[in-house]
């Protein structure tokens, strides 16, 4: 018995099921823009990338005071696979949750950094009281702080984006409030850290358009502040007067050891480099092979083709945030997203330039290729936020708009025939 052929009625109601399901499927799939992939990609390409070097600059210390060679990679490894999917959930959420949760953030973060520089739990390393331990664990509130700071800038610009070329009542309470957040961190004596800070502030207040006369005061007032702080610690002038040495010319002593084997490690790596895994600086004659010389460590195992990718990478995500910040909608999304731009590729530029011998010693890492656990962390949560602003609301409902058009042509084509 032949089969009745099903009416029309019956296929246009199936055609409508199906897309329906195809919208509601986008909704919860939903296509992102190209941005958000590019700012992703680069960022888990340096993720991995950092696995390696930490791996292989490491090894030595840490087979020295650990035990085993892979004991600093794997810790590594395990900040790394807590930090993505971090990332990747903080991606997900709205604006409206990082606004509840930016005075909160903030003031626990400022907690933890009082609790660092006034009380025993604070724990000094290379002459900066930035660690606090809390029974085994120990980590840097400061970082804490600079991820709080990018929320919590998206919110007050937001309330304040009438008031932003009013000096008094717009620019003033955001430097109160951000000034003291960084000012706990300089009473560790972290002066990196908080040059980064105070760098991530003041440019992302003038990437979304705040007049330079407006920011003119408190940069000045900080280039003092800097200098009066600078001058006051002797290890400070020390680093400060190798730096402006010619060439460090004294060879080996204290305060030119690490600027001089660092470059010594990327002359040695030439064009080509001697191959991952090789480094003669990381057998105890770089000091923070793994952390603040890492660039140089790139530079004398991957040669100079290595070092050249490396810049090239931070330039693509450089370009990333770029593009984010330009399409972004809010003012919320244009305020966290060059806040990131500046503290990531911005504390990218001064680590290399350290390495290369265009700044003094200043202690700050290579962002996501470093080793140091809260500072991935940290990081890799700051760019889900600007993931989260970056993703396309309206790509989901293109898509199945797409996909329901050629579906109906699909239709019209059989039914031609």
């Amino acid at each position: 018995m032949a089969t009745p052929p099903r009416s029309s009625r019956t296929t246009k109601a199936e055609g409508a099921g199906v897309s329906a399901a195809r919208i509601r499927l986008g909704r919860v799939f939903r296509v992102e823009s190209k941005d958000y992939y590019l700012l992703l990609g680069t960022t888990v390409f340096l993720v991995v990338f950092g696995l390696v070097m930490v791996l292989s600059s490491s090894s030595v210390e840490s087979n020295l005071e650990d035990g085993g060679f892979f004991v600093q990679a794997m810790r590594q490894g395990v900040f790394a696979v807590l930090g993505i999917p971090v990332m990747l959930i903080a991606s997900r959420m709205p604006e409206r949750f990082w606004m509840t949760l930016a005075w909160p953030l903030l003031l626990v973060a400022c907690v933890l950094q009082l609790l660092v520089v006034a009380t025993p739990l604070g724990i000094e390393v290379g002459g900066n009281t930035n660690w606090l331990a809390i029974g085994s664990v120990q980590f840097q509130p400061s970082e804490l702080i600079k991820v709080a700071l990018v929320i919590w800038l998206g919110l007050i610009v937001t309330k304040k984006q009438a008031q932003l070329g009013d000096f008094v009542h717009g620019i003033v309470p955001i430097l109160l409030v951000g000034g003291g957040a960084i000012g706990l961190v300089l009473l560790g004596g972290d002066l990196g850290t908080v040059m980064v800070m105070a760098a991530m502030l003041m440019g992302a207040l003038f990437l979304i358009g705040v007049r330079l006369r407006l920011l003119l005061p408190p940069l000045i007032l900080g280039g003092l502040i800097f200098y009066f702080v600078a001058v006051s610690s002797d290890s400070r002038m020390r680093r400060i007067t190798a730096f402006l040495q010619e060439n460090c010319s004294q060879i080996d002593m204290a305060d030119c050891w690490q600027i001089q084997h660092g470059r010594f490690a990327l002359a040695n790596g030439g064009v080509f480099g001697v191959g991952l895994g090789n480094s003669a600086a990381k057998w105890s004659w770089l000091p923070a092979a793994d952390n603040d010389f890492i660039f140089a460590i790139i530079g004398e195992e991957l040669g100079l083709i290595g070092a050249i990718v490396v810049i090239g990478l931070f330039v693509v995500l450089a370009v990333a945030f770029g593009r984010v910040l330009r399409s972004a909608r809010t003012a919320f999304a244009k305020a966290v997203t060059a806040a990131v731009l500046v503290w990531v590729v911005g504390q990218a530029c001064v680590n290399i330039g350290v390495v290369l011998g265009v700044f003094p010693v200043l202690g700050v890492p290579l962002p996501l290729v470093s080793a140091g656990g809260t500072a991935l962390l940290t990081t890799l949560f700051a760019i889900g936020v600007v993931l989260s602003v970056a993703r396309d609301p309206e790509g989901a409902m293109r898509a199945a708009e797409q996909a329901q058009a050629r579906g109906a042509v699909r239709r019209m084509e059989r039914a031609g025939r």
